[in-house]
């Protein structure tokens, strides 16, 4: 174990280069949620459509994705997709990532919407609304609210989940961390330094979810 002394000494040599691969591991999770929200509520709209084609599409993309490993997935778009055309490895593991959580998310979300009282739907429908706007403004606002905290642990994951991008050669934080380690023969101290920025990324985004969490529960008053 490094001592504390040498520690804080490394803490603050690297701080430059491992702030610079904070922001890239931040931009991977924030871009990989947004696609993974949209993804997660077309599946969501798809399983709870009625329509048996589109339940069926949606349980085998949710097997698919749930079923296999998430490094196999960012794999199979780096290098398989690398066969036809050249994708970058930000959006590799931004695509891989996002589908990942979309599988996830779509579970959460249909959840949260079927737990909607159906009586809403139909008081829409008695105001003379359609399908798709009573969903838009009646049901998909109040499913979003109860879905907020198991969105918010999903959100969390999806930023763990990201150090599987070092594995594709993307300068994120835990690749940073094991190319210095490496480099230096101590890989112990690196290792605890990125668990720190890693500890400062999941307080920064519970402290986001708590807060979108209390507003929404004051709104709601």
């Amino acid at each position: 174990m490094p001592s504390f002394s040498h520690f804080f000494q490394i803490l603050n040599e690297t701080k430059g280069v491992f702030l610079k691969a904070m922001l890239l591991t931040l931009e991977l999770t924030v871009v990989s949620i947004i696609l993974g929200i949209v993804i997660g509520l077309v599946f969501a709209l798809l399983k709870i459509s009625k329509i048996k084609i589109l339940e069926l599409i949606s349980d085998i993309y949710v097997y698919l994705v749930r079923g296999t490993p998430l490094i196999v997935q960012i794999f199979i778009l780096y290098f398989g997709i690398s066969g036809i055309f050249l994708l970058p490895d930000f959006w590799a593991a931004s695509i891989a990532l996002a589908l990942h959580n979309g599988a996830y998310i779509s579970e959460i979300l249909r959840g949260a919407i079927q737990s909607v009282d159906k009586g809403q739907f139909e008081a829409g429908r008695s105001l003379g609304m359609t399908k798709t706007l009573t969903l838009r403004r009646i049901i998909l606002p109040q499913a979003f609210r109860r879905a907020l905290p198991p969105l918010g642990n999903q959100f969390i994951i999806s930023l763990k989940d990201s150090s599987l991008a070092a594995f594709i050669s993307m300068n994120e934080l835990f690749n940073v961390a094991t190319t210095l380690g490496s480099n230096n023969f101590d890989e112990m101290t690196y290792l605890l330094i990125v668990a720190v920025y890693y500890l400062l990324l999941v307080a920064l985004m519970t402290l986001i979810v708590n807060r979108v969490e209390l507003r929404l529960a004051v709104s709601d008053r």
